[in-house]
């Protein structure tokens, strides 16, 4: 008989929190508020639809984010939008496929003061557009575009996201070693 290992229980587990916080707009929504980095920063997921096409998030200026100028800090601007399309996507997709941030760039338009929102908005199209590119085991690049708004409806930021999509490779289970 073969020995459980360790590393097939951590992955079974993983599977199991990534199924439940894929399911549950929620329950990611809550976790992304508890996430460290989110917290010590500042920023918070203020909304995501049922089916993670629609995520919403602010950030608000406080001592502990912002620069010697007393403007938001750049760094907290970016994490505010950093994972979200992945997560969209990945949510979208489902776990058969890989999705990662392959690039950024991020253009700083004006100070950012008080409370800074993004959108975050992907369609039916564009998840069906990375499965009709991956089908036959070819990686997509879809890129995507948020700006970062202040109160007034200001642009302070324009954000460029690509990511990498890939259908999961299929691998033959291992041989069961004998004890």
């Amino acid at each position: 008989m073969a020995a459980t290992q360790p590393g097939g229980l951590r992955a079974k587990a993983a599977d199991l929190l990534s199924s439940l916080l894929y399911r549950n707009a929620a329950v990611f929504r809550l976790r992304m508020n508890l996430y460290p980095p989110y917290l010590g920063a500042g920023i918070r997921v203020t909304r995501v639809s049922r089916d993670f096409r629609e995520i919403d998030v602010e950030l608000r200026r406080q001592p502990g984010n912002a620069n010697a100028f007393g403007t938001h800090f750049g760094g907290s601007l970016y994490a505010m939008v950093d994972p979200f399309y992945c997560l969209q996507f990945f949510a979208g997709l489902g776990p058969g496929y890989l999705v990662w941030d392959k690039a950024a760039k991020i253009e700083f338009l004006r100070p950012g003061k008080g409370t800074v929102r993004a959108k975050f908005r992907i369609s039916e199209a564009d998840v069906d557009a990375a499965r009709q590119a991956t089908a036959g085991g070819a990686k997509y690049l879809p890129v995507f575009h948020v700006e970062v708004l202040d109160s007034k409806g200001d642009v302070v930021a324009r954000v460029e996201k690509e990511l990498y999509v890939r259908r999961k490779p299929v691998r033959s289970p291992r041989p069961a070693t004998e004890a």
